[in-house]
């Protein structure tokens, strides 16, 4: 017999997936029927993880739900069509590539993982990915992890970060997967919660999420001596149950993050700090680079507003298709 049914993509590895019918974590597996495309998009995945997808089965008599036994990896749910999404992670996924990819969707919030140091942070690339949790109205918070390495010896800097992105109007919170600093609280703020954890290779992604949740297992990698840079161990896009009450979706360490459809004049409309300042320059649009009586500019020259994220915006204006 057919069994139909709604669920959540939970984990996306080349054409099959793993789907649960969320709150409820039972997993079962699916593939795509044909070639599904979304209306509009120019992503190179129709589905994603965070996905709220219609499938049917084919299943044995007696077999009323898809968690009942009837669906294997011999015999996979189908997955016939994605349901609107209310909002995205969208890159372009390599530098000077047109591609765009879905990293996640249907998400209540994004934890973007960032360190001072090992590996240094860069401001640019973590000013991209704000931008986009701006574009598609999804709150974000950034994560300070492995501050037990670097708090004494970068504490200028660490400051300095604070003052730069609560200024901006960001949440930064302090933690440590090593030593348990900061576990509790941010543990709490995914309670409930659909959430995003996303940054560059080495930051400790996946420590951080078996330290919030000990019974999962997530792959954990070094830091690469050669470059500092983590070394890949998220191959797929997968999400992971608390047992906390929440979900977390792990991606793989990004390398680059181009910003997708959005437009020059609209740029700065997604920094928070800029957009409030705007309101007192003279000409409207303005873009902030060049016209006289710039509220933007003042402030920024008052340093009011953080000279790197000004840079951060001048380089997306400026660097039109590379985004590394």
């Amino acid at each position: 017999m057919v069994i139909r049914g709604q669920a959540t993509v939970v984990k996306h590895t080349g054409s099959h997936y793993l789907l649960s019918q969320l709150p409820e974590w039972k997993l079962f597996p699916a593939v795509l029927r044909g070639r599904i495309r979304l209306k509009g998009s120019t992503a190179t995945n129709p589905v994603a993880v965070g996905d709220v997808v219609k499938f049917e089965a084919e299943v044995p008599e007696g077999c009323s739900a898809a968690c009942d036994g009837g669906i294997t990896p011999e015999n996979p749910a189908v997955i016939t069509e994605v349901m609107p999404r209310r909002n995205y992670i969208i890159r372009k996924s390599t530098n000077l590539s047109r591609q765009a990819h879905v990293i996640a969707a249907n998400l209540d919030r994004a934890f973007i993982i960032a360190t001072i140091d090992f590996p240094e942070v860069k401001l640019p690339f973590l000013d991209r990915i704000l931008v986009t949790c701006e574009v598609y109205n999804i709150p974000a918070t950034i994560v300070l992890n492995k501050v037990d390495l670097y708090r004494e010896s970068h504490r200028e800097m660490l400051e300095a970060f604070h003052e730069i992105y609560e200024g901006a109007g960001y949440p930064v919170m302090e933690v440590s997967a090593l030593t348990g600093e900061g576990i509790d609280e941010l543990r709490e703020a995914c309670r409930g919660c659909l959430s995003l954890f996303s940054g560059v290779s080495g930051v400790g992604k996946s420590s951080l999420i078996k330290a919030l949740d000990p019974s999962l297992d997530p792959r954990v990698g070094e830091i690469s001596d050669a470059h500092l840079q983590g070394r890949h161990t998220t191959t797929f896009y997968e999400m992971y149950a608390l047992s906390s009450l929440g979900f977390i979706v792990d991606t793989p360490g990004l390398r680059g993050f181009g910003l997708v459809d959005l437009k020059k004049e609209e740029v700065a409309l997604y920094f928070p700090e800029m957009l409030k300042a705007s309101e007192g320059c003279r000409f409207t649009p303005c873009t902030h680079t060049h016209e006289p009586g710039c509220a933007v500019k003042e402030a920024v020259e008052a340093g009011e507003i953080s000279y790197d994220r000004y840079s951060s915006y001048l380089g997306m204006l400026e660097e039109e298709g590379k985004y590394r």
